[in-house]
């Protein structure tokens, strides 16, 4: 019996003590810094975060998760309650994104800043600041993964049209007629075998007519320049040109001083009798009778012999 009662003492001291050993380990671990709320908007999923995960503001721990869960306004929206210490550095340009411990897959909290300098962002129990969340690494590979994903899809269709069998029809077709030009080129050689055998005759001709035309270049390099020389026939030419021109100058000044003076006097002379003739026309036109009377007599003035003074 008083074994008995001996066991059930220790049993009891034992119990007691494990849960004051705990009591007191929560207690002294018990976190005694008072922390600032702020709420972490979302759409975007938030896989392996927890209640208590840690945040972090780069890299340094600033608080806690203190609860996730969706937003009673806005449907489809979480929303995630941060406790965090009131000398973070939480402006208007604080964001945050998710981070992942090693491969465990335990998510915490990652906040950043755009910049440095910018407000502060106050906040209170009864209205807690948000601060939004932005896609992390492992979201942007996985929205970047689909976006290849459909890119590869692609590909695949377009390669699974280019292969179909009317494109393998029409490639296997190209090959053939790739296959006859290179049998056309490769009789080419064989083709031009006469030709190529000819070039050198060919090349002892054009020699020759090279020669023939230097020979008829030098000729007529030697011909002008004995056509230019002192004394050459184009200096005669100009001679007798110099010549045949002094001779139509005393030509032309001979001209001018001898026959041309007769010429302006016998012109006077004509146009005089010309003159004359023309007042003998006028006179029969206006008196025919004075080619059987003659011309008409002037009347005696006053003071001549039969003058005879005008009756009014």
């Amino acid at each position: 019996m008083e074994n008995r009662s001996h066991a059930l003492m220790t049993g009891f001291f034992t119990i007691t003590l494990l849960i004051a050993t705990v009591l007191f380990g929560l207690w002294f671990n018990r976190d005694r810094v008072q922390r600032v709320p702020y709420q972490m908007v979302t759409t975007l999923p938030v896989p392996g975060l927890n209640a208590q995960a840690s945040v972090r503001y780069r890299g340094l721990d600033v608080g806690k998760v203190a609860a996730i869960g969706f937003d009673p306004k806005v449907t489809g929206q979480i929303l995630v309650t941060l406790n965090i210490n009131p000398d973070a550095p939480i402006t208007k340009t604080t964001y945050g994104t998710l981070g992942y411990q090693g491969v465990t897959g335990i998510a915490y909290v990652q906040l950043d800043d755009d910049s440095t300098g910018s407000p502060r962002l106050a906040t209170d129990a009864d209205n807690p600041s948000r601060i939004p969340l932005r896609p992390g690494l492992f979201d942007q590979l996985e929205s970047r993964g689909k976006l290849i994903l459909a890119q590869t899809e692609d590909v695949t269709a377009r390669l699974s049209t280019l292969l179909s069998p009317e494109n393998q029809k029409i490639m296997l077709a190209a090959f053939a007629d790739v296959s006859a030009t290179a049998d056309a080129y490769r009789d080419l050689p064989r083709q031009m075998q006469p030709t190529i055998a000819r070039l050198p005759a060919l090349m002892e001709q054009s020699d020759a007519a090279l020669k023939s035309v230097t020979a008829f270049a030098n000729d007529a390099t030697r011909l002008t320049s004995n056509l230019q020389a002192p004394g050459g026939a184009i200096d005669k030419l100009n001679g007798t040109v110099d010549r045949v021109g002094l001779a139509l100058d005393s030509v032309t000044d001979g001209l001018q001083l001898d026959a041309l003076p007769h010429v302006i006097s016998l012109s006077d002379e004509a146009r005089s009798s010309i003159r004359a003739l023309k007042n003998t026309a006028n006179n029969l036109n206006d008196r025919p009778q004075s080619i059987l009377f003659g011309p008409p007599t002037t009347p005696p003035g006053p003071g001549e012999a039969g003058y005879a003074a005008p009756t009014k």
